[in-house]
């Protein structure tokens, strides 16, 4: 069965106007155009629609019955393409974004209130997890695109600079190391430090900007906030993300400048390779490039 919308309305406009010369100039249509339509029409179905005489048109049964389904046909139709305007307009549609943690708190999250405010009816969600899940996320089909360090290419993902991140010393403010303006990478292997854990990319970077050396591990956490209450406590210190600083902007936590091997963690903007995004999406990753990108 091949109908379409235009046989729809159509059968609509005689089956309301009960005359086909009237029908016709409702489907700006001319009457032998009409008459073809609805003769494809009761083919396709199957059975006669319309009775027809020298004075009027009307119904069969099987047309009464057909003219409940093309009332809901068509309102199901143009509620599909209203929604579908909504979303390429960008007045509604859902975007899902994996991210580090970091980044979520510190840049993702205040750009996206930005993009909010413009377009009010586009929800964002975020799935704030390690860059290994950000990428699996991203190759799964369960995050539109990822905000996250990607270390080694995948070739299934596209991947863009978006920005780079320094690293900061934090401590508690009557800490030996408080008083100082800057820290080099060989200063900080004396002291015991509050690790994150292997899996995060805060981790894999310091692991590689301090090989073959090694830092001492005080303690293992994977919480940035954990840090914060760890070193606001005096219970150790800690090598955090610029783009964290805001969890540590304390009267008890000093955080002072580190200059690294490797400087800046890049963190990027990473897609899968075949997929093609959705409008609302689109606008997101544009505005994202605009917003936090440097």
């Amino acid at each position: 069965m091949n109908l379409s919308t235009k046989h729809l309305k159509a059968f609509k406009a005689l089956a309301t106007e009960k005359n086909f010369t009237k029908a016709a100039s409702q489907c700006h249509l001319t009457q032998p155009a009409l008459s073809v339509l609805i003769q494809n029409l009761e083919e396709q179905v199957g059975a006669k629609l319309f009775e027809r005489n020298t004075r009027n048109v009307m119904l069969t049964p099987e047309g009464l019955l057909f003219d409940a389904f093309a009332d809901k046909l068509l309102d199901d139709f143009e509620h599909a393409l209203s929604e579908l305007q909504q979303h390429v307009s960008k007045k509604a549609g859902h975007v899902t974004v994996a991210a580090l943690p970091s980044v979520t708190v510190g840049s993702l999250i205040p750009a996206v209130a930005k993009f909010n405010s413009v377009y009010p009816g586009v929800s964002v969600a975020f799935i704030d997890v390690t860059a290994d899940e950000c990428l699996n996320l991203v190759k799964a089909r369960k995050a539109d695109f990822a905000v996250t360090f990607m270390g080694e290419q995948h070739p299934e993902l596209i991947s863009e600079p978006l920005c780079s991140d320094s690293f900061y010393v934090v401590c508690s403010a009557d800490h030996p190391l408080a008083a100082r303006k800057q820290l080099r990478q060989q200063d900080m292997l004396a002291y015991p430090v509050i690790q994150f854990v292997r899996s995060t990319s805060i981790r894999q970077h310091l692991d590689a900007s301090f090989y073959p050396e090694k830092l001492i591990t005080h303690m293992e956490v994977s919480n940035l906030s954990t840090v914060a209450g760890l070193v606001a406590n005096n219970m150790g210190i800690s090598i955090v993300p610029g783009l964290s600083l805001f969890l540590y902007n304390k009267p008890a936590i000093a955080v002072i400048p580190l200059e690294l091997e490797v400087p800046h963690r890049m963190i990027s903007l990473v897609q899968a390779r075949d997929r093609v995004q959705s409008v609302a999406a689109q606008a997101l990753i544009t505005h994202l490039k605009e917003t936090i990108s440097t």
